[in-house]
């Protein structure tokens, strides 16, 4: 499940090597992110400078999940990592308690980016070093190409869907639209516009 973040009030709790990342990603899928740590790393700070983030320097309260739809529990302590989870649980928010699958709602994949399309990889906890390793590899199978093409498919899908066409005839076209030939053609066509702008 893909969840759409952009907006939502999300808390990270713990904002150091662990929580930085998570917090990257947050703001990457455009989340409101709210972080209550002591401390925080240089980074975290800087987007706490440029208003990408709300910064509280100060240790957790069971509060601090009133309307928050999503917690990370990132600190160093199982024990206050724990306690989050408990008030998280009570309250019906979505809770990550980072490398404790045991505490977590839900779980961090690896993820391949290439524009809108997200290839993500989860071993339900049980191995992120496996994770880490398949992302690599898929990397290296589904290149930044995939990119401008999913965009491409994206325009003649709503075409297809917009054209009265009967359903038959949209589904064939829609499964013809994102085939390996139809990838091939356009990685070749964008290849061929390219030589033209620089010869």
């Amino acid at each position: 499940m893909f969840l759409k973040l952009a907006g939502r009030d999300v808390l990270v709790v713990g904002a150091g090597r662990i929580g930085e990342p998570k917090i990257e990603s947050l703001l990457r899928a455009e989340a409101k992110v709210r972080v209550v740590a002591p401390d925080v790393t240089r980074k975290v700070a800087g987007h706490a400078r440029a208003g990408r983030i709300v910064w509280e320097a100060r240790e957790f309260m069971p509060a601090d999940l009133d309307g928050t739809f999503l917690v990370i529990a990132a600190t160093s302590s199982s024990e206050v990592n724990h306690e989050v989870f408990r008030e998280a649980q009570r309250r019906n928010v979505l809770a990550n308690v980072v490398d404790d699958p045991e505490h977590c709602d839900f779980y961090y994949p690896a993820v391949v980016h290439r524009g809108k399309l997200q290839i993500a990889i989860s071993t339900g906890g049980q191995s992120p070093s496996l994770a880490q390793r398949l992302r690599k590899e898929l990397e290296q199978q589904y290149g930044p190409e995939y990119e401008s093409f999913v965009e491409e498919i994206g325009k003649k899908r709503r075409n297809i869907l917009a054209s009265p066409l009967s359903r038959r005839r949209r589904k064939s076209l829609l499964h013809r639209l994102a085939g390996r030939d139809s990838f091939e053609g356009n990685t070749r066509g964008r290849a061929a516009a390219n030589k033209r702008r620089t010869s």
